[in-house]
């Protein structure tokens, strides 16, 4: 067989010879992703993150509260709340007092916004939202006024130079009310995000409402349910508020019910009206004037004059009276405060605002018993006004009617209708745990005042102040040139060759292929 050079040189001049080789642009790739992956985990670890704010106004039934929160992005689920940076400021009266005006009243929360401005940095005020939510004392209020109301307050936020939505102003139910102050115990005692049988319940005496909210293991009527997620936890939460039965609702019901039911005392010298919660030796016309919560009273009848008795005992059971109004109309196996369910009371719970203010005026420690008040309450109300004068040279005429209204109503609360035991431990008459405020509104802005779209305080994303920024990007730059460095070299030391047939030489030749 003749041999034909022409057939081997097509055979072998199109099949280049390839070098065995291991391509390093994939590995210098992800050698440098994970580079910046570690830095930016190292640069969130280990430089703070920025200060930001925001404002929540606690329109409540007697005076509305401004609660300027600086916060910084924290673990998992829950912000660091950086109470160094933070404050608040309350103004008399509610927005509720403006119902004869409803369009004055935007104009009460000038001073709050004042201070606002005062705490958060003047260029972070566009970016710092601001939310009213008002409560008890305005849900009492016809809807068209309340309305009216509101509008007045969002004229006033709108131009405020702070971030505002309409939406913001709201009433909020008293059940959400509830949750919130639950949210801001357990973030208080750092039980938020754990075990739902590890927290914490809440009890709350405000002016015009009463909110009950805990943690229960056995099963609640629908209307009664509030479950709650919070990160990987759901919290299986009673929660319900007792409009009207707030502290200071509650003493002008009482007064109502002196009036209306004519209620006497069989040791009366002039004929009148009896009021066993005031101390002794004091008296006062009911038609005369204001109570303590600032509402006007129920009037009595001509030349009809409250005389006081000063009898704990009476105020007790007056006070019993008033929390099981309607008791008739309960449809459940049972009824505790009234014609509503509460199921029985689990685990630790804190009585805050007027529980605590009620506690501390007899100066008794915050895991008192309700025996202690009792005792106290006992010896207030039926000490001789004067010498409570100079015990109390301070207190406020309606005070001495408040505390010993409030020291009994407090008993036939807690333990005639919810039935604590009186040496019962479990309570805490507390309104703040360590420097943890136990407010509502930091509940309120745990949960929502800080989750809008332009500031997502859980993202996961770092946050990486402007010099991490800097060197962030420098890093890239340098990743970037050292890769493309790298693949370089690699072509010139790794070249594209072929193998020839030189027919004048006879034999194989290897020669680059230049593009």
């Amino acid at each position: 067989m003749a041999f034909d050079p022409y057939a081997a040189f097509k055979l072998s001049s199109t099949k280049p010879y390839h070098h065995r080789r291991i391509s390093c642009l994939p590995v210098c790739v992800a050698v440098g992703l994970v580079f910046i992956l570690v830095f930016i985990l190292v640069s969130t670890r280990s430089a703070p993150s920025q200060l930001r704010f925001g404002i929540v106004i606690d329109g409540g039934s007697s005076g509305s509260r401004i609660h300027v929160y600086g916060w910084r992005i924290g673990e998992g689920m829950v912000p660091e709340i950086d109470f160094a940076a933070s404050g608040e400021l309350k103004v008399n009266p509610g927005l509720s007092a403006y119902a004869q005006e409803p369009e004055r009243a935007g104009e009460s929360l000038a001073g709050l916004l004042e201070f606002g401005k005062g705490h958060v940095p003047r260029d972070l005020w566009g970016k710092t939202e601001v939310r009213l939510m008002a409560t008890a004392g305005l849900r009492m209020v016809e809807s068209e006024t309340r309305e009216r109301i509101l509008e007045s307050c969002r004229r006033v936020l709108r131009a405020s130079g702070f971030r505002f939505r309409d939406d913001w102003a709201t009433v909020i139910p008293g059940t959400d009310e509830g949750i919130y102050a639950w949210v801001a115990a357990n973030y208080a005692l750092g039980a938020l995000g754990g075990d739902p049988q590890e927290t914490t319940g809440i009890i709350e005496l405000g002016g015009a409402s009463a909110q009950v909210t805990f943690v229960s293991s056995e099963p609640v009527p629908p209307e009664y349910a509030r479950p709650l997620n919070f990160g990987e936890r759901r919290y299986n939460l009673y929660s319900h508020s007792f409009l009207h039965f707030g502290q200071n609702a509650a003493q002008d019901s009482l007064q109502e019910l002196l009036v209306s039911e004519g209620l006497k005392s069989a040791e009366h010298v002039h004929q009148g009206i009896y009021d066993p919660c005031t101390p002794r030796s004091y008296s006062h016309g009911l038609e005369s004037g204001k109570l303590s919560a600032g509402v006007p009273s129920l009037q009595a009848e001509e030349n009809d004059v409250a005389h006081v008795m000063g009898n704990y005992s009476a105020c007790r059971s007056l006070s019993l009276m008033l929390l099981q109004k309607e008791k008739d109309k309960c449809s459940f196996d049972e009824c505790l405060v009234g014609s509503t369910f509460v199921p029985k009371l689990q685990g630790r719970f804190l009585a805050t605002e007027n529980f605590f203010y009620t506690s501390k005026f007899f100066g008794l420690g915050s895991l008192s018993s309700l025996s202690d008040l009792i005792s106290s309450g006992k010896k207030f109300c039926e000490e001789d006004k004067l010498r409570l004068k100079e015990k109390y040279s301070t207190l406020s005429e309606e005070d001495f009617s408040r505390y010993c209204f409030s020291s009994a109503y407090i008993v036939a609360f807690l333990h005639d209708s919810l039935g604590i035991a009186l040496d019962d431990d479990r309570i805490s008459f507390v309104n703040q745990v360590d420097n943890v405020p136990l407010d509502w509104a930091l509940g309120a802005f745990i949960m929502q005042g800080t989750s809008s779209p332009t500031t997502p305080p859980y993202s996961w994303i770092p946050v990486i102040n402007r010099d991490g920024m800097l060197v962030l990007l420098f890093l890239l730059m340098i990743s970037a040139l050292m890769v493309f460095t790298v693949v370089a070299i690699s072509k010139w030391r790794n070249p594209q060759l072929k193998t020839i047939y030189d027919l004048e030489k006879g034999r194989y030749i290897v020669t680059r292929i230049h593009r």
